[in-house]
């Protein structure tokens, strides 16, 4: 069976694949979108990020595609629709970013209730001044969107003495470190009780600009914003404006509407915010961890066993 994936995988799978390997024929990707062998008769893709469009059209018209598989937990930037109307299963990488994404909100957290960033500056102008600071134990987070990394973003906040509240498409459903899970419908009570609010969902037609100017007024003009989901989920322009007239605290952003972010916009300078270039997910055991799960859902294909991960194509994650 041949398989296509990308170059800077295939050592990482190499390593790890076993007798897997000796079973199937693999044809690399590289970055440029050039293939390594040919791909007449491939039944399986592992999708890279930015992916040349040229290179996707001739994939995803492989007459003998049989499952997809895309290397990031998002799959707004793959799921258009000729793979919707592709008749076959496409699985993502959730699970692979969850630790080190919650890791770097907690980061933020931390840096915020401590005053990092002034402090920072304080030291690169060489200035000697105390301020009162903050625990993170005993603040509340409220997290929009409780999926695997929203799970996982609970688990530390919860380690350590937060109160964690969340939004999810089921609420009756109980969620480990959680105190309480609304409905979408009832994001403005969460939002009003949070110190803290970190956008955790994927970006659908659904969640696409869910965070805009009202629901920025309903938060604490003490809370910030916290995103390391899509920076299309919240409206960037009115978002600005929070920040600017002081309807929130401020925002810790790792990810934007346009990216990287322009030169131009208004949030490099703005001194409540910080900005971090979409690098939450980054991780030294990245390549091993996609390697583990694309393994153990080919052995799962090779066997007729069911997938991990499969996309819902009409909710988009």
């Amino acid at each position: 069976m041949k398989i296509i994936v990308p170059e800077f995988i295939m050592p990482t799978l190499r390593d790890a694949a076993g007798e897997i390997l000796a079973s199937c024929e693999f044809v690399t990707l590289n970055r440029e979108g050039e293939f390594s062998g040919n791909i007449a008769g491939a039944e399986v893709v592992m999708l890279p990020w930015n992916l040349p469009a040229e290179t996707r059209y001739v994939l995803l018209n492989l007459p003998t595609l049989k499952w997809i598989h895309t290397v990031s937990a998002g799959v707004e930037h793959t799921l258009d629709e000729r793979l919707q109307a592709l008749d076959i299963p496409l699985t993502n990488a959730r699970g692979v970013f969850d630790l080190p994404i919650a890791e770097t909100t907690l980061a933020y957290i931390l840096m915020i209730v401590k005053r990092m960033p002034e402090f920072l500056a304080q030291q690169r102008a060489r200035t000697w001044r105390k301020h009162a600071l903050r625990e993170a134990a005993g603040l509340t987070v409220g997290l929009v969107g409780l999926g695997s990394i929203g799970m996982e973003i609970a688990r530390l906040c919860h380690g350590l003495g937060m109160r964690v509240l969340a939004t999810r498409r089921h609420p009756e459903r109980a969620a480990a470190y959680v105190d309480e899970v609304f409905s979408g419908e009832r994001l403005g009570e969460m939002l009003a009780a949070s110190d803290f609010v970190v956008i955790a969902v994927p970006l659908t037609t659904e969640t696409r600009g869910l965070i805009g100017e009202a629901q920025l007024r309903q938060m604490k003009a003490t809370a910030w914003l916290i995103n390391i989901a899509r920076g299309a989920v919240v409206d960037e322009s009115a978002l600005v404006t929070a920040l600017r007239e002081g309807w929130i605290a401020g925002a810790a952003l790792d990810v934007f509407v346009a990216e990287p972010l322009p030169e131009e916009s208004p949030l490099w300078a703005l001194d409540n915010v910080i900005l971090t270039p979409h690098n939450s997910w980054s991780t030294p055991h990245l390549q091993e961890r996609e390697a583990a799960l694309f393994l153990d859902n080919l052995s799962r294909y090779l066997s007729g066993a069911p997938l991990r991960n499969v996309v819902d194509k009409d909710l988009g994650y």
